[in-house]
Protein backbone atom coordinates (compact mmCIF):
# COMPACT_ATOMS: atom_id res chain seq x y z
CA UNK A 1 0.00 0.00 0.00
CA UNK A 2 1.30 3.29 -0.88
CA UNK A 3 -0.03 5.16 2.74
CA UNK A 4 -1.01 3.79 5.81
CA UNK A 5 -4.07 4.93 7.02
CA UNK A 6 -6.19 3.98 10.16
CA UNK A 7 -8.21 5.57 12.84
CA UNK A 8 -7.82 5.20 16.31
CA UNK A 9 -10.24 6.73 19.21
CA UNK A 10 -11.36 10.38 16.79
CA UNK A 11 -8.02 10.67 15.13
CA UNK A 12 -6.67 9.61 11.83
CA UNK A 13 -3.14 8.93 10.68
CA UNK A 14 -1.84 9.14 7.17
CA UNK A 15 1.19 7.89 6.67
CA UNK A 16 3.36 7.93 3.67
CA UNK A 17 4.90 4.70 2.67
CA UNK A 18 7.66 4.12 0.16
CA UNK A 19 10.25 5.38 2.51
CA UNK A 20 13.02 3.49 -0.34
CA UNK A 21 11.34 6.54 -3.28
CA UNK A 22 11.32 9.08 -0.59
CA UNK A 23 7.93 8.76 0.17
CA UNK A 24 7.03 10.52 -3.13
CA UNK A 25 3.58 11.23 -4.48
CA UNK A 26 3.29 9.10 -7.82
CA UNK A 27 -0.53 8.50 -8.81
CA UNK A 28 -0.88 5.58 -6.73
CA UNK A 29 0.02 7.69 -4.03
CA UNK A 30 -1.72 10.58 -4.95
CA UNK A 31 -5.11 8.47 -5.12
CA UNK A 32 -4.79 7.07 -2.05
CA UNK A 33 -4.31 10.12 0.15
CA UNK A 34 -7.59 11.44 -2.11
CA UNK A 35 -9.66 8.43 -0.75
CA UNK A 36 -8.00 9.36 3.23
CA UNK A 37 -9.07 12.84 2.94
CA UNK A 38 -12.84 11.98 2.02
CA UNK A 39 -12.95 9.10 4.33
CA UNK A 40 -11.83 10.99 7.26
CA UNK A 41 -14.05 13.97 6.43
CA UNK A 42 -16.93 12.06 6.36
CA UNK A 43 -16.65 10.15 9.23
CA UNK A 44 -18.19 12.08 11.84
CA UNK A 45 -16.03 10.41 14.55
CA UNK A 46 -12.89 11.81 12.94
CA UNK A 47 -11.79 14.82 14.51
CA UNK A 48 -8.08 15.38 13.87
CA UNK A 49 -5.96 13.84 11.18
CA UNK A 50 -1.79 13.52 11.68
CA UNK A 51 0.10 13.23 8.37
CA UNK A 52 3.60 11.94 8.71
CA UNK A 53 5.67 9.68 6.63
CA UNK A 54 7.11 6.42 6.98
CA UNK A 55 11.15 6.17 8.57
CA UNK A 56 13.34 8.96 9.49
CA UNK A 57 14.58 10.48 6.24
CA UNK A 58 11.51 11.64 4.00
CA UNK A 59 8.31 13.09 4.91
CA UNK A 60 7.71 13.54 1.29
CA UNK A 61 10.73 14.02 -1.44
CA UNK A 62 8.17 15.75 -4.26
CA UNK A 63 6.44 14.03 -6.90
CA UNK A 64 7.61 11.19 -9.22
CA UNK A 65 9.27 12.79 -11.85
CA UNK A 66 9.52 9.70 -14.01
CA UNK A 67 7.69 10.30 -16.75
CA UNK A 68 5.62 6.78 -18.21
CA UNK A 69 7.71 4.98 -20.40
CA UNK A 70 5.48 5.28 -23.41
CA UNK A 71 5.55 9.04 -23.38
CA UNK A 72 8.02 10.85 -25.89
CA UNK A 73 9.61 14.10 -24.51
CA UNK A 74 6.47 15.32 -27.42
CA UNK A 75 4.10 13.63 -26.11
CA UNK A 76 4.58 15.01 -22.91
CA UNK A 77 4.86 18.68 -23.78
CA UNK A 78 1.73 18.39 -25.64
CA UNK A 79 -0.49 17.01 -23.02
CA UNK A 80 0.62 19.77 -20.56
CA UNK A 81 -0.47 22.30 -23.15
CA UNK A 82 -3.85 20.82 -23.58
CA UNK A 83 -4.04 20.73 -19.64
CA UNK A 84 -3.85 24.48 -19.99
CA UNK A 85 -7.08 25.41 -22.41
CA UNK A 86 -8.94 21.74 -21.88
CA UNK A 87 -8.72 20.39 -18.40
CA UNK A 88 -10.65 17.40 -17.16
CA UNK A 89 -14.13 17.69 -16.08
CA UNK A 90 -13.23 17.35 -12.23
CA UNK A 91 -10.30 18.53 -12.19
CA UNK A 92 -8.51 21.66 -10.60
CA UNK A 93 -5.53 23.06 -12.92
CA UNK A 94 -5.59 19.28 -14.48
CA UNK A 95 -5.52 17.83 -10.77
CA UNK A 96 -8.86 15.72 -9.74
CA UNK A 97 -10.19 17.53 -6.86
CA UNK A 98 -10.52 16.56 -3.65
CA UNK A 99 -12.47 17.71 -0.22
CA UNK A 100 -12.03 20.95 -1.09
CA UNK A 101 -13.23 21.59 -4.96
CA UNK A 102 -10.31 24.80 -4.88
CA UNK A 103 -7.40 22.27 -4.40
CA UNK A 104 -6.13 18.68 -6.13
CA UNK A 105 -6.89 15.53 -5.00
CA UNK A 106 -4.06 15.85 -2.31
CA UNK A 107 -3.66 19.45 -2.01
CA UNK A 108 -6.82 19.35 -0.32
CA UNK A 109 -8.05 21.79 2.70
CA UNK A 110 -10.38 19.82 5.17
CA UNK A 111 -12.57 21.15 7.11
CA UNK A 112 -10.98 19.57 10.46
CA UNK A 113 -7.47 20.23 12.09
CA UNK A 114 -4.64 17.87 10.50
CA UNK A 115 -1.19 17.76 11.96
CA UNK A 116 1.37 17.45 10.27
CA UNK A 117 4.40 15.42 11.88
CA UNK A 118 7.82 15.72 9.79
CA UNK A 119 9.52 13.33 9.98
CA UNK A 120 12.33 14.36 7.41
CA UNK A 121 12.78 15.92 4.10
CA UNK A 122 9.90 17.93 2.96
CA UNK A 123 10.64 19.19 -0.43
CA UNK A 124 8.63 19.96 -3.50
CA UNK A 125 4.91 18.27 -2.88
CA UNK A 126 6.24 17.71 0.67
CA UNK A 127 6.03 21.48 0.90
CA UNK A 128 2.55 21.85 -1.12
CA UNK A 129 0.98 19.46 1.24
CA UNK A 130 2.57 21.24 4.36
CA UNK A 131 1.33 24.86 3.50
CA UNK A 132 -2.29 23.55 1.78
CA UNK A 133 -3.15 20.34 3.76
CA UNK A 134 -2.31 20.69 7.71
CA UNK A 135 -2.57 23.53 10.29
CA UNK A 136 -0.48 22.62 12.94
CA UNK A 137 3.65 21.52 12.26
CA UNK A 138 5.76 19.44 14.16
CA UNK A 139 9.14 19.01 12.76
CA UNK A 140 11.97 16.27 14.03
CA UNK A 141 14.84 18.48 15.24
CA UNK A 142 17.40 15.81 14.01
CA UNK A 143 15.93 14.81 10.39
CA UNK A 144 13.18 17.46 8.88
CA UNK A 145 14.75 19.30 6.10
CA UNK A 146 12.71 21.80 3.55
CA UNK A 147 13.04 23.04 0.13
CA UNK A 148 10.72 23.76 -2.49
CA UNK A 149 12.40 22.16 -5.49
CA UNK A 150 11.70 24.72 -8.23
CA UNK A 151 13.91 26.87 -9.47
CA UNK A 152 16.75 24.49 -9.37
CA UNK A 153 14.15 22.30 -11.73
CA UNK A 154 14.43 25.30 -14.07
CA UNK A 155 10.27 25.83 -13.39
CA UNK A 156 8.07 27.34 -11.20
CA UNK A 157 5.67 24.44 -10.22
CA UNK A 158 2.41 23.23 -10.92
CA UNK A 159 1.00 23.38 -7.71
CA UNK A 160 0.14 26.49 -5.59
CA UNK A 161 3.04 25.94 -2.84
CA UNK A 162 4.33 29.87 -3.74
CA UNK A 163 1.30 31.03 -3.37
CA UNK A 164 0.34 29.98 -0.58
CA UNK A 165 4.00 30.85 1.28
CA UNK A 166 4.04 34.35 0.81
CA UNK A 167 0.28 34.34 2.56
CA UNK A 168 1.42 32.07 5.38
CA UNK A 169 5.28 33.76 5.93
CA UNK A 170 6.66 37.22 6.01
CA UNK A 171 7.37 38.12 2.24
CA UNK A 172 11.33 38.14 2.69
CA UNK A 173 11.60 34.85 4.49
CA UNK A 174 9.18 33.36 1.46
CA UNK A 175 10.93 35.26 -0.86
CA UNK A 176 14.60 33.79 0.24
CA UNK A 177 12.72 30.70 0.17
CA UNK A 178 11.97 30.88 -3.18
CA UNK A 179 14.61 32.52 -4.92
CA UNK A 180 17.28 30.97 -3.25
CA UNK A 181 15.57 27.23 -3.46
CA UNK A 182 18.00 26.25 -0.39
CA UNK A 183 17.20 23.51 1.89
CA UNK A 184 16.85 24.72 5.12
CA UNK A 185 16.85 22.87 8.23
CA UNK A 186 13.88 22.53 11.50
CA UNK A 187 15.85 25.58 13.59
CA UNK A 188 14.96 27.68 10.16
CA UNK A 189 11.63 26.60 9.93
CA UNK A 190 10.76 27.79 13.32
CA UNK A 191 12.22 30.93 12.66
CA UNK A 192 10.53 32.08 9.98
CA UNK A 193 7.21 30.81 10.79
CA UNK A 194 6.47 27.73 8.71
CA UNK A 195 6.25 25.57 11.45
CA UNK A 196 4.93 25.36 15.11
CA UNK A 197 8.02 23.42 17.19
CA UNK A 198 10.78 21.14 16.87
CA UNK A 199 11.04 17.94 18.78
CA UNK A 200 13.74 15.48 19.27
CA UNK A 201 12.68 12.79 16.85
CA UNK A 202 11.72 10.49 19.50
CA UNK A 203 8.79 12.69 20.53
CA UNK A 204 7.69 13.89 17.04
CA UNK A 205 4.72 11.19 17.42
CA UNK A 206 3.89 11.83 20.81
CA UNK A 207 3.51 15.28 20.74
CA UNK A 208 1.73 15.23 17.96
CA UNK A 209 -0.73 12.68 19.37
CA UNK A 210 -0.77 14.92 22.40
CA UNK A 211 -2.10 18.26 20.34
CA UNK A 212 -4.54 15.50 18.80
CA UNK A 213 -5.83 14.22 21.83
CA UNK A 214 -6.33 17.78 23.00
CA UNK A 215 -8.20 18.82 19.74
CA UNK A 216 -10.58 16.01 20.24
CA UNK A 217 -11.97 16.78 23.48
CA UNK A 218 -12.81 20.53 22.17
CA UNK A 219 -16.64 21.38 19.88
CA UNK A 220 -16.28 19.47 16.81
CA UNK A 221 -18.84 21.60 14.89
CA UNK A 222 -17.45 24.88 16.23
CA UNK A 223 -13.66 23.35 15.86
CA UNK A 224 -14.51 22.41 12.33
CA UNK A 225 -16.46 26.05 11.36
CA UNK A 226 -13.29 28.03 13.05
CA UNK A 227 -10.91 26.27 10.50
CA UNK A 228 -13.51 27.00 7.59
CA UNK A 229 -13.91 30.72 8.69
CA UNK A 230 -10.23 31.64 8.75
CA UNK A 231 -9.64 29.74 5.41
CA UNK A 232 -12.79 31.15 3.73
CA UNK A 233 -13.22 34.31 5.32
CA UNK A 234 -10.36 35.39 7.45
CA UNK A 235 -8.87 37.22 4.64
CA UNK A 236 -12.19 39.62 3.76
CA UNK A 237 -12.18 43.27 5.43
CA UNK A 238 -12.53 43.10 9.14
CA UNK A 239 -16.02 44.20 8.63
CA UNK A 240 -17.49 41.58 6.76
CA UNK A 241 -15.28 38.84 8.35
CA UNK A 242 -16.82 40.00 11.42
CA UNK A 243 -20.11 39.39 10.23
CA UNK A 244 -19.82 36.18 8.97
CA UNK A 245 -17.93 35.16 12.23
CA UNK A 246 -21.31 36.12 14.09
CA UNK A 247 -23.97 34.18 12.36
CA UNK A 248 -21.38 31.47 12.07
CA UNK A 249 -21.36 31.66 15.77
CA UNK A 250 -25.13 32.26 16.09
CA UNK A 251 -25.80 28.92 14.08
CA UNK A 252 -23.34 27.09 16.41
CA UNK A 253 -25.69 28.29 19.49
CA UNK A 254 -28.89 27.76 18.15
CA UNK A 255 -28.28 24.22 16.28
CA UNK A 256 -26.13 22.59 18.60
CA UNK A 257 -25.78 21.13 21.95
CA UNK A 258 -22.15 22.46 22.56
CA UNK A 259 -22.47 25.77 23.24
CA UNK A 260 -25.13 25.18 25.78
CA UNK A 261 -22.68 22.15 27.09
CA UNK A 262 -20.25 24.66 27.33
CA UNK A 263 -21.82 26.85 29.44
CA UNK A 264 -23.10 24.26 31.95
CA UNK A 265 -20.01 23.40 31.89
CA UNK A 266 -18.33 26.35 32.92
CA UNK A 267 -20.84 27.22 35.82
CA UNK A 268 -20.83 23.91 37.40
CA UNK A 269 -16.86 23.80 37.42
CA UNK A 270 -16.45 20.93 35.20
CA UNK A 271 -14.84 19.54 32.33
CA UNK A 272 -16.99 19.80 29.56
CA UNK A 273 -18.34 16.82 27.22
CA UNK A 274 -18.77 18.00 23.56
CA UNK A 275 -20.64 15.51 20.95
CA UNK A 276 -21.41 17.95 18.27
CA UNK A 277 -25.30 16.37 18.93
CA UNK A 278 -27.62 18.52 16.58
CA UNK A 279 -30.58 20.13 17.77
CA UNK A 280 -33.76 19.86 16.48
CA UNK A 281 -35.86 22.84 15.36
CA UNK A 282 -37.93 24.43 17.79
CA UNK A 283 -41.57 26.23 18.18
CA UNK A 284 -41.85 29.67 17.56
CA UNK A 285 -40.74 32.06 20.62
CA UNK A 286 -44.20 33.91 21.87
CA UNK A 287 -44.73 37.23 21.90
CA UNK A 288 -43.61 38.70 25.05
CA UNK A 289 -46.00 40.93 26.96
CA UNK A 290 -45.23 44.61 27.19
CA UNK A 291 -43.68 44.65 30.19
CA UNK A 292 -41.07 41.75 29.11
CA UNK A 293 -40.61 43.19 25.87
CA UNK A 294 -38.91 46.57 28.28
CA UNK A 295 -37.38 44.11 30.44
CA UNK A 296 -36.01 42.16 27.23
CA UNK A 297 -35.49 44.99 25.61
CA UNK A 298 -33.29 46.57 28.47
CA UNK A 299 -31.26 43.41 29.01
CA UNK A 300 -30.37 43.33 24.65
CA UNK A 301 -28.90 47.21 24.80
CA UNK A 302 -27.09 45.97 27.70
CA UNK A 303 -25.12 43.33 26.21
CA UNK A 304 -25.25 41.73 29.15
CA UNK A 305 -26.81 38.29 28.11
Amino acid sequence: MPIDYEKRDGVAYITLNNPAKANILDKHTSDAISDAWVDLWEDRDIRCAILTGKGDRHFCGGHNLQPRADLTAEDREYLRTQRIFWPLAGTVNGQKTGVDGRMGDHYPRVWKPVIAAINGWAAGAGMYMLLTSTDIRIASAEHAMFKFGLLTQGWVGNGPGPSMLVKQLRYVDAMKILLTDEAFDAAEALRVGLINEVVPHEQLMARAETLARHICTLPPAAVRMMKEFVIRFGQLPDDQAWQVQNLMNSMLIQTTMDGEEGRKAFNEKRPPQFTGTLRKRGEPWPEPSEEDAKRLDEAYRSGEY
